[in-house]
């Protein structure tokens, strides 16, 4: 009996050493780790700063509003440079504030819109919020002639691929993602008759009593310092199709700038009661572009300053209001009606 007891208070002994001999070992590296984070704190932001692409959650997703009535549409055009993408950077933490659709006007890569540049360069920027993006392509993305590393990038979201046009509803609007890159191999231009044209005209049909808005990258009007660069004239057959169709609002890029034109008709004459608001807003990120003088129905222009333009869509109506890189402080806003439809009753 002795033995068995003695036996017994050995056994307990040698576990009672192997318990504190963990213990002390779990203390020791929680203390170690502890030291190490301590002294990682100073150097470690390059690889804090490198992993956070890879975060997939947009901080402010597309989201209804509570009377289901009103809609949010933000973004610009001419967004991320591989060789300086602090400007990206800016109007994607402006994003981060502001749920809603995101619209994406072209050149969104640059400079050749590959695949590894929509990786890294837009992929770590804008595209943390890809989700609720719909992207139209701009000529960049046509360094290779057919846009695939835009396409493959996209998917479903760019629309068919090879064509890059498409349309979706925001509540009572009625909006029209345009490729206006009309030299485009695949496209088939944008002049009457053509696939496109042929398309939004029937597409703007079957909506007959929603507000309609239209973005790409491409302008008609611009008071760009060359004029070949700014003014677009192949899209003026589109243009027709959306004034027939009493469209309200069409957003551009391509200028690095920001413009906003009066209501007019798509000769360029001014039409306070039925005409189209065009907005050039190509503010995304890549690099500012001086204008020249303003041409006609030219109302607000700036030069020097990244952001975003915020389109509140309500039924009959739509406030805009552009929204400056932190640091600035240029805006621009305002309110309109759509041309043609009555003002719902209140």
């Amino acid at each position: 009996m002795s033995k068995i007891i003695r036996s017994s208070v050995r056994v307990a002994h040698r576990s009672k050493r192997t318990w504190w001999s963990r213990e002390t070992w779990t203390r020791r590296t929680t203390c170690l780790a502890f030291f190490l984070t301590l002294l990682c704190l100073p150097g470690c932001s390059q690889t804090a700063e490198t992993s956070s692409p890879l975060r997939d959650v947009d901080p402010s997703p597309s989201q209804a509003s509570p009377d289901g009535q009103t809609f949010v549409l933000v973004g610009a055009g001419d967004i991320a440079s591989c060789k300086d993408p602090e400007g990206a950077r800016a109007t994607a933490k402006l994003l981060e504030q502001i749920p809603g659709t995101i619209f994406a006007a072209g050149d969104l890569a640059y400079e050749k819109g590959t695949a590894t540049e929509f990786q890294n360069c837009y992929g770590t920027t804008w595209g943390e919020f890809k989700a609720r993006t719909k992207p139209t392509p701009g000529n960049h993305e046509y360094a290779d002639p057919t846009a695939s590393a835009y396409f493959q990038y996209w998917g479903a979201q760019a629309g068919p691929a090879g064509k890059g046009y498409y349309s979706f509803d925001l509540g009572s609007w009625h909006v029209v993602a345009l490729n206006t890159n009309c030299g485009a191999k695949d496209l088939g231009g944008c002049g009457k008759g053509s696939p496109q044209e042929e398309w939004l005209r029937k597409d703007l049909t079957e909506h007959p009593d929603s507000c309609v808005l239209a973005y790409g990258h491409h302008a008609l009007f611009s008071s760009g310092v060359f004029k070949s660069h700014a003014i677009h004239p192949e899209l003026k057959e589109l243009w027709r199709d959306l004034y027939a169709a009493h469209a309200a609002l069409v957003l551009a890029g391509h200028e690095h700038s920001y413009e906003r034109f009066a209501l007019q008709d798509p000769d360029g004459h001014a039409d306070p009661v039925n005409g189209i608001r065009e907005i050039v807003v190509g503010t995304g990120g890549r690099s500012h572009d001086p204008l020249g003088f303003g041409t006609a129905n030219s109302e607000v222009r700036n030069t020097d300053t990244y952001g975003v333009i915020k389109l509140t869509l309500t039924p009959g109506h739509y406030t805009w209001r552009f929204i400056p890189e932190e640091g600035k402080t240029f805006t621009d806003s305002g309110t309109g009606v759509c041309p043609g439809h009555a003002t719902p009753k209140s």
